[in-house]
C-alpha cells in the first residue's frame, strides 16, 4: 500500500496548490481558443452571460482533468525535475483530495453546462476530459511513443466546445479547429521533449525523442507543421466569413512556423527547442486571433 507522508501548510498555501493542480496556464491558452471559436461561430462577440458560463464550465473540466492527471502521475513527478515540485510528489496534497477534487471539477462542469448552455456543449466537454484521462493518461502515455499524437486531441475539443455552445450544432469549421490544435500538439509537445528528454527517461516514459532519438522526432515534427498549413487554410472554405483576409494571414503564420519547426532539422539547428516550444504557443494564439479579427472587420 502507498505510503503518503503529507507535509503541513497554511490554508492559503493549500488554495494555492490545488490551483496548481488545474494548470491554470494550459487553461488560458485552451479557453481563449474556445473563446475565439464562440465569436466566430457567433459572427461577433458573444453575449456575456453565454460567455461566462460556457469558458466557466470549460475551465472547471479542463482543471479536473488536470488534477486527475497528477493524481495519477505522482510516482513518475517525482522522478522529473520540472515536475517534483507539484502538490502531490512534494506532499502537500494527498492522492486522495486530487483524485476528490477533479472529480468533483468534472461533475460541476457537467452539471454547470449543462443546465446554462446546453447538452452538445457538456458532452463535448466531458469528451475531451474523457479522452485526455483515459486515452492520454491511463493508456498511452506511459505505453506509446505517440502518446502525445493521440492523446493530445483531448486539447483539440475547446474549440468544439466553444462552437457548439453558440450554435448548438457542429459542422466543418470547428472540426477543422479540432485538426488545427491535433496537428499542432505534436511539434508543440516534442519541443518540451527535445530539452526535457533527460526526466522523461529518468521517469520511464516513452517519449518520441526518448525511444527514436531527436532527428526523428524533428522529421515528424516537421511533417505535422507542414500539414499546419493547408488545414488552416481550409477554414477559409469552410467558412465565407473568414475569407481571404483570413487565408493570407494563415498561409503567413502557418508558414512562418513550419519554417521556424524545419530550422530545427538543420546541420546547424538555427532556433533551439526550447524557443520552438514558446514560439508555437504564440503561433497557435496568433491563429486564433486572425480568425477572430477577420471575422470582427468582415
Amino acid at each position: 500500500m502507498e505510503r503518503i507522508i503529507v507535509t503541513p501548510v497554511s490554508k492559503s498555501m493549500r488554495l494555492a496548490d490545488y490551483v496548481v493542480l488545474t494548470k491554470p496556464r494550459i487553461i488560458t491558452l485552451l479557453v481563449l481558443t474556445a473563446y475565439c471559436a464562440m465569436v466566430v461561430a457567433n459572427g461577433g462577440w458573444p453575449s456575456l452571460p453565454l460567455t461566462v458560463n460556457t469558458l466557466g464550465g470549460l475551465a472547471l473540466s479542463i482543471g479536473g482533468a488536470h488534477a486527475i492527471n497528477m493524481w495519477y502521475d505522482r510516482d513518475i513527478d517525482r522522478l522529473m525535475e520540472r515536475t517534483r515540485r507539484r502538490p502531490l510528489p512534494a506532499g502537500r496534497l494527498s492522492p486522495s483530495e486530487a483524485l476528490s477534487f477533479g472529480i468533483f471539477l468534472e461533475s460541476a462542469s457537467f452539471v454547470w453546462l449543462s443546465v446554462t448552455v446546453n447538452h452538445l456543449t457538456a458532452l463535448t466537454s466531458l469528451a475531451g476530459f474523457l479522452f485526455y484521462v483515459g486515452v492520454y493518461t491511463f493508456w498511452l502515455k506511459r505505453r506509446s511513443p505517440q502518446n502525445i499524437v493521440i492523446g493530445g486531441a483531448a486539447g483539440a475539443f475547446p474549440p468544439v466546445v466553444g462552437w457548439a455552445s453558440v450554435t448548438q450544432h457542429l459542422g466543418w469549421t470547428p472540426w477543422l479547429m479540432f485538426l488545427a490544435i491535433f496537428l499542432w500538439t505534436p511539434p508543440h509537445f516534442w519541443a518540451l521533449a527535445l530539452y526535457k528528454q533527460d526526466d522523461y527517461r529518468r521517469a520511464g516514459i516513452p517519449m518520441m525523442p526518448v525511444v527514436r532519438g531527436a532527428r526523428a522526432t524533428i522529421r515528424q515534427m516537421v511533417l505535422y507543421a507542414a500539414l499546419l498549413v493547408p488545414c488552416t487554410a481550409a477554414l477559409a472554405w469552410s467558412d465565407p466569413r473568414l475569407g481571404v483576409p483570413y487565408l493570407i494571414l494563415a498561409l503567413l503564420i502557418s508558414g512562418l512556423f513550419w519554417l521556424a519547426t524545419a530550422a530545427l532539422a538543420l546541420p546547424i539547428p538555427r532556433i533551439r527547442p526550447e524557443r520552438l516550444f514558446m514560439a508555437s504557443l504564440l503561433y497557435m494564439a496568433g491563429l486564433f486571433a486572425a480568425m477572430v479579427a477577420t471575422v470582427l472587420i468582415s
